[in-house]
């Protein structure tokens, strides 16, 4: 009987999810070392041990993911819900609750070299959401008609990205938002790989944050640019671009694509085009054009 509740057990585990709040820096993991009970002195053999458990869990057919730790965030959480941060059950509780709304990435048995940058990508989209979002709630109603600003100006922007990956020429995109603004330019990628019906594979979080970051920029009519390049199976790149514009988006010419990609920022300096690519006008959007009228 008891070599039969022991196998029950074991086979019970393997249906429990998991997840590990990482610490992915140096400097966080040198703030988490003032508790006492977080044992660890060195980050790297922290890491090493984290990836051997990791792999060990996945031999065991148990699902785990990897949540970014913060610990200003986690110092927060514990003086707000009264727990001594010096103890592992309230590191545990703070991992608990990222799992249910933090940035987090399946671990699938890639190498932490590997994952750590997809977790810190995923922690900055979150982030990046959470900001343009709140701004967009914050701008309240029209004083006119009373619609809500921030969401018409996301069903907006959604229209306007359908209508570019739907004129978009074949192959995979990669898209760039960029938004100018105080205090920082807010920046959002998205990627939308060709199914092979031609589809193109959106991720849902990426193509929330990209959304919002376009409709922030429409609706506080914020100097900005969207770009997207697109590889096709066969051929050279191609790139396109446009510059936000009121309450739209305005192409920009094959001469503007150019000079935009192959200008250094900063100094101004010419830089050398990339060799295999195209600059070129973008496709048209077709009637993007809004009929006359209030158009907040």
């Amino acid at each position: 009987m008891a070599h039969t509740d022991r196998t029950t057990r074991r086979v019970l585990r393997r249906e429990i999810a998991g997840t590990i709040g990482l610490l992915t820096d140096e400097h966080d993991f040198r703030a988490m070392r003032r508790y006492r009970s977080f044992t660890f002195d060195d980050h790297a053999t922290y890491l090493r041990q984290v990836e051997a458990l990791l792999r060990a869990r996945a031999s065991e057919g148990t699902h785990t993911t990897v949540a970014l730790f913060d610990p200003e965030e986690y110092a927060d959480f514990c003086a707000a819900a009264g727990l001594d941060p010096d103890a592992p059950t309230s590191r545990s509780r703070f991992t608990a609750e990222l799992a249910a709304g933090g940035p987090t990435v399946p671990y699938e048995g890639q190498s932490l070299a590997d994952l750590l940058p997809a977790l810190v990508d995923e922690a900055v989209r979150q982030a990046t959401w959470e900001y343009a979002s709140t701004l967009l709630a914050r701008l309240g109603s029209c004083a006119t008609c009373g619609e809500d600003l921030g969401r018409a100006a996301f069903v907006r922007a959604s229209r306007l990205l359908g209508r570019i990956l739907e004129t978009a020429p074949p192959g995979n995109r990669h898209l760039v938002c960029s938004v100018s603004g105080s205090p920082e330019t807010v920046v959002s990628v998205l990627h939308a790989d060709e199914d092979l019906d031609g589809t193109p594979h959106l991720d849902e979080a990426e193509a929330l944050e990209f959304t919002s970051v376009l409709a922030l920029g429409l609706a506080t009519h914020s100097p900005g640019g969207l770009v997207m390049r697109t590889s096709p199976p066969n051929g050279p790149d191609r790139i396109h671009g446009w510059r936000l514009r009121g309450y739209g988006l305005e192409p920009l010419t094959a001469g503007e694509v150019f000079d935009a990609y192959c200008t250094d920022a900063e100094s101004g300096d010419l830089i050398s085009p990339e060799s295999n690519v195209d600059y070129c006008a973008p496709p048209d959007l077709g009637d993007d054009h809004l009929p006359p009228g209030h158009h907040h």
